[in-house]
């Protein structure tokens, strides 16, 4: 039986489209394997939105060639984000790489099974794309250039997958979206996320319920309502602010402001109090000075955010602000800035971790490792426990006996 291997990094959308890839190869034949050397199929799903990640891709590439010299039979191919309309400065770059293909896309080159293609035995959460692409086309983001335009599946379609994925031992699901709460403008009808979310909570045996990412302009208070009032979509929202000056946030393009971003986080506090909120910054982007880096500070320090991702701005090709504004924060200022706001939020979620400790929390098992089992509240906290029973799906009560900034752990109670 041939061998396939998917090399990813990225975002989520690129893992649950590496996850549907699997499974697509999987009824064409081919056997999953760990090893790039064993595998007649070998994929990269590359991720672009930062030089960083670019730069991960790009030595990947480089690394094989000595193994697709060593063995021209073997196919390698390339899909994600690196991967834009016209492949042919790619196919020059890249000779040794076989086939390129868009990000969503199925590989061209090979029969296509029937469509959807779902993953066979999905992890116990599992991640379900909603909507692809992006029409914000914020001045840094090289999203909308290689995804393409916002285009959403139909509810009965989503509907019918996650139930399929419930079946096959899926617990909970994260709805994906570059903006999921664009969801559904280009449908008949025009139903929204809310109204997608209220169909899935029907399903029985599914869980929980998560979606991710949220845009601060696009936001609705519908939407806030249906998490506050439904029981099974999570306490836990992403809501990237970027940054907390009005000077940048209107460089970049976002379509909002800081004070808009503040009031937007009181009401959603005010209706779910124990939500859980995300966030993420992006420092150093063009001519940001030094009291607009402080103006970020200050808000996740008056924000309080559970978890907030940090990144140093990179020129992205093709954006407007790679081809209108100078990258003139020095790298070694980004990183100091980096840095100082990664501190800075360690103290945050520590504080926060540290007032579960003594608390019981219901946590939904994913996995196992180093001989501990491990799983994540509603609000999003990495749980790590013992138990001798095989925990794999359940939702197990752990009392919190240790905090950190980044995990808790228990003793499972009763």
């Amino acid at each position: 039986m041939p061998k396939y291997h998917i090399w990813t990094i990225g975002c989520q959308m690129n893992k649950a489209e590496s996850e549907r890839l699997g499974s697509f190869f999987e009824e064409l034949g081919y056997e999953a394997s760990a090893s790039v050397n064993e595998a007649e199929l070998v994929v990269l799903n590359s991720c672009v939105v930062r030089q960083s990640a670019e730069n991960r891709v790009v030595n990947k590439l480089d690394n094989l060639k000595a193994l697709k010299k060593a063995r021209p039979d073997m196919t390698l191919a390339v899909t994600g984000c690196l991967v834009n309309a016209d492949t042919s400065k790619l196919e020059e770059r890249f000779p040794h790489v076989d086939y390129f293909f868009k990000p969503g896309d199925h590989p061209q080159w090979l029969e296509s099974p029937r469509e959807p293609v779902l993953p066979r035995q999905p992890n116990v959460a599992a991640y379900v794309p909603i909507i692809q692409g992006c029409d914000n086309f914020c001045s840094y983001c090289i999203v909308p250039y290689r995804r393409g335009r916002e285009k959403s599946r139909t509810v009965a379609e989503i509907v019918t997958e996650v139930g399929e994925m419930v079946g096959r031992g899926a617990k909970e699901v994260t709805l994906l979206g570059q903006n999921v709460d664009s969801y559904g403008h280009d449908l008949p009808g025009k139903p929204d996320l809310a109204d997608l979310l209220y169909e899935l909570n029907d399903i029985d045996g599914l869980l929980r319920i998560r979606f991710l990412t949220n845009h601060p302009k696009d936001m609705s208070l519908k939407l806030v309502e249906a998490v506050a009032s439904l029981d099974k979509v999570c306490e836990q929202l992403t809501l990237p602010a970027q940054s907390g000056s009005n000077e940048i946030l209107e460089a970049m393009g976002r379509g909002y402001d800081a004070e808009h971003y503040r009031r937007l986080v009181a009401e959603i506090r005010a209706k779910i109090p124990e939500i859980a909120l995300s966030t993420d910054v992006l420092l150093g982007f063009p001519s940001e000075t030094e009291a607009q880096f402080k103006d970020t500070a200050d808000l996740l320090s008056e924000l309080n955010f559970d978890t907030v991702h940090i990144a140093a701005y990179s020129p992205r090709p093709g954006t407007f602000a790679a081809r209108k504004l100078a990258d003139n924060i020095p790298p070694a200022e980004k990183k100091r800035r980096v840095e100082h706001l990664e501190r800075l939020q360690e103290k945050i979620a520590r504080g926060i971790n540290a007032r579960l400790k003594g608390k019981t929390v219901e946590v939904l098992v994913e996995g196992e490792k180093g001989g501990r089992w491990w799983g994540r509240t509603r609000t999003d906290k990495l749980v790590f426990f013992n138990d001798s029973r095989d925990c794999r799906g359940k939702l197990i009560k752990v009392r919190v006996e240790k905090t950190s900034p980044w995990s808790l752990q228990g003793i499972v109670e009763g």
